[in-house]
């Protein structure tokens, strides 16, 4: 079967017939499967229809149209109201999980403490779809698992506040924290700054276990960078969380 490879996304091939997505299954695909129809029963229709397998033996998911938002970050991409976009989505999806928290489903990464919603775990612009300057959809759930609200939403401030050394903007900290402060605003809990960074260097301390965890499985070195990198933007969350 033909298709056009797709970009974007953080782990498998992904190929696209007609309308249509196929990728590789793993153990955890029943669980994403069922976290996506769960997340569209409950109106939240900016993330893929699971629609079965193929004769390869690859899930079928319906293609979400728009941009991805793959780095270099483009310069519209920064506008408020990718945030407020984002904050709401995430806050929908986050809602829309409750009922599958204590299921015994097989996600594929380690749960996290409490377990208040299913977390997608990779929220970040080359995962979404972008159309008109407004976020259009959220794809990629692979790594999904439960954990807190928190989690989740410190690495979308990482990604768009944003924190990390490869982000590509040149901004003032004042307007990187008013960043944080308007998509925490837009999520619409009452997290505090410090909070919000505090798990934002625990969330990438963990992703730079998890990448080290990579660099050994396949001897790619470009892991290694990226963990060496994580755990700098770590220190460097961490260091302004001492100055809130």
């Amino acid at each position: 079967m033909d298709g056009q490879v797709l970009n974007g996304g953080n782990s498998t091939t992904v190929v696209r017939v007609g309308g249509t997505v196929h990728r590789v299954t793993g153990s955890w695909t029943p669980a994403v499967h069922e976290l996506l129809r769960a997340l569209r029963e409950a109106g939240v229709y900016e993330v893929p229809e699971p629609l079965g397998f193929d004769d390869l033996g690859r899930e079928v998911l319906s293609f979400l149209p728009g941009d991805v938002g793959n780095y270099p970050l483009p310069d519209w991409l920064w506008a408020p109201a990718i945030l407020d976009d984002t904050g709401k989505l995430l806050r929908r999806i986050h809602d829309a999980s409750v009922p599958l928290v204590g299921r015994d489903l097989p996600w594929s990464l380690p749960r996290h403490e409490p377990e208040e919603v299913i977390c997608h775990n990779d929220v970040a612009p080359y995962n979404m779809t972008f159309s008109g300057g407004r976020v259009t959809g959220l794809f990629d759930f692979d790594t999904a698992s439960p954990g807190p609200r928190i989690w989740d939403l410190a690495y979308l401030v990482y990604r768009l506040a944003p924190l990390g050394e490869d982000a590509g903007i040149d901004i003032t900290l004042d307007e990187r924290l008013a960043r944080l402060d308007r998509l925490v605003g837009a999520y619409g809990l009452p997290f505090r700054r410090g909070e919000v960074l505090d798990t934002v260097a625990a969330r990438l301390l963990d992703l730079a276990t998890y990448t080290d965890g990579r660099l050994r499985q396949t001897g790619n070195l470009e892991f290694g960078d990226h963990a060496a990198m994580y755990r700098r933007d770590a220190a460097y969350a961490e260091t302004l969380s001492l100055l809130m």
